[in-house]
């Protein structure tokens, strides 16, 4: 199998992807993400990330779809998540993927349990043990959250992270969940100041329905600009107005992002190929002129 670097592929071209995640269970699940990824290949994206469980959890089965994505000819961005994993563990993972031909990992420490135990994170600390374990075997990638990681103290604590990323082999840098563009903005600012270099590219995910406004919170912090969550608090009992405000104002993060010189986009679609195909059909010009070259 022909085997492509997201950095590579960076150096070229803004990148369009998106992320899904493993099913839970075999069956119905299975079948209806694997038709999902068929579809997503219409949009010709550049990779599609596919996630662990939480915690870790479900190694297998996002090994699987990462061979699933491969196949279906778009390369796949296979997370490993050290926090709870062993040695032993990390190589099975890779060997895996290897053996799929998958050159890219993202590489994370993982989100900590509410009741994880001290030994939780016995041998990998923070995702800059697992890149230096690691080392040469992929194309690997970090992530990063524009308002800041939630156990750091200051934002420059949280950079300071970011370069030691960069420095343990990461080539790029893919945030989490922001609609507010202003912090990305600043992210990058600082960033650059303290010598990242890595094209840093930002995630984003419509927010369609308000119940999950808290779960985003708790997750990554991000803080709901108050234009938007006025629509938002106007409009949460229609669904169907809720879609269109979500998916519009996702077009208009993207449109300001590339035109402020984003190296691509990242969307979060939670498995939901038309929403994907909302996004895509609202931005066909943008992505046609200015992603393509």
């Amino acid at each position: 199998m022909i085997k492509t670097r997201i950095d590579d592929i960076l150096k070229q071209k803004r990148t369009l992807s998106f992320e899904v995640f493993p099913p839970k269970k075999e069956g119905e699940e299975k079948t209806a993400l694997i038709n999902t990824i068929d579809r997503l290949k219409e949009l010709k994206p550049d990779f599609i990330s596919v996630t662990y469980g939480a915690g870790g959890t479900n190694a297998g089965a996002a090994t699987e779809i990462s061979g699933c994505i491969k196949r279906a000819g778009v390369e796949p961005l296979a997370h490993i998540t050290g926090g709870p994993s062993t040695p032993d563990d990390i190589d099975r993972v890779s060997k895996s993927l290897e053996d799929l031909s998958v050159e890219n990992v993202l590489a994370l420490r993982g989100d900590r349990p509410q009741d994880f135990a001290a030994e939780y994170c016995r041998y990998f600390k923070h995702a800059t043990d697992l890149m230096e374990y690691l080392g040469n075997r992929f194309c690997l990638g970090g992530a990063c959250y524009p308002e800041g990681h939630s156990e750091c103290l200051t934002l420059k604590d949280d950079i300071v992270n970011l370069k030691k990323k960069q420095d343990c082999g990461a080539k790029f840098l893919i945030t989490q969940i922001f609609y507010d563009n202003s912090y990305y903005y600043r992210l990058i600012h600082e960033a650059s100041k303290m010598g990242v270099t890595v094209p840093i590219i930002p995630g984003i995910m419509p927010l369609i329905n308000p119940k999950n406004i808290p779960r985003i919170k708790s997750m990554c912090g991000s803080t709901i600009p108050l234009d938007f969550r006025n629509m938002i608090e106007s409009y949460s009992g229609s669904p169907a107005v809720m879609r269109e405000i979500g998916i519009n104002y996702a077009v208009y993060q993207i449109i300001d992002l590339i035109a402020k010189g984003a190296p691509g986009i990242h969307l979060y679609i939670m498995n939901r190929a038309d929403t994907a195909f909302e996004i895509y059909g609202r931005l066909e010009n943008v992505i046609n002129e200015l992603f393509r070259i």
